[in-house]
């Protein structure tokens, strides 16, 4: 395909199940080659899970990295062998103690495709199943159904700002 940028090999920086640092001996088109700086992450699935009552089921939790409070949507890391799909519900279960009974891909999507690879993949739940409490409560701070008519404005204040909830979200509105 013309415009696609080469690559002639890579090496590892540091290697660990969960990420690969390396750089990649690249060849932009009409470019020189160069060494550029790659992560790659393992496949990441979410879960929208939505009641009758038209509220979505969030965590609202610390992340460390950015220091930084906000609403998420529950998900995590896909194991090997495993759906994407399965993963999404097996995380809202760990996070949640609850379960979809019907899912529905929503979107797909890398959030920094320049320099990192994470592939993630969204599910909209429906018919929540309430099977227990989280198996790992510090997951989330609090576990709760936030309406949907909300979040464009938990958005807007920035009180939701995760990658995969800013992707989802707003596509879930615009499809209800």
């Amino acid at each position: 395909m013309s415009g696609s940028w080469r690559a002639h090999g890579e090496r590892a920086i540091y290697d660990s199940p969960w990420v690969w640092l390396g750089q990649v001996d690249v060849e932009p088109p009409g470019g020189d080659r160069y060494w550029h700086h790659v992560v790659r992450l393992r496949t990441a699935a979410v879960m929208a899970l939505v009641d009758d009552e038209e509220r979505v089921l969030m965590l609202w939790r610390h992340r460390f990295v950015p220091d930084r409070w906000g609403w998420e949507l529950p998900g995590g890391l896909v194991d090997d062998g495993e759906e994407p799909a399965v993963a999404a519900n097996r995380e809202l279960a760990e996070e949640t103690g609850y379960r979809a009974g019907q899912v529905e891909h929503l979107v797909s999507f890398q959030p920094m495709p320049g320099t990192v690879d994470a592939e993630h993949h969204v599910y909209v739940g429906g018919d929540p199943l309430r099977i227990g409490d989280p198996t790992d409560p510090a997951e989330a701070a609090r576990v709760e159904w936030v309406p949907l008519a909300t979040v464009p404005g938990l958005l807007a204040a920035g009180e939701i700002w995760s990658a995969a909830s800013v992707a989802a979200l707003p596509l879930l509105l615009m499809k209800r």
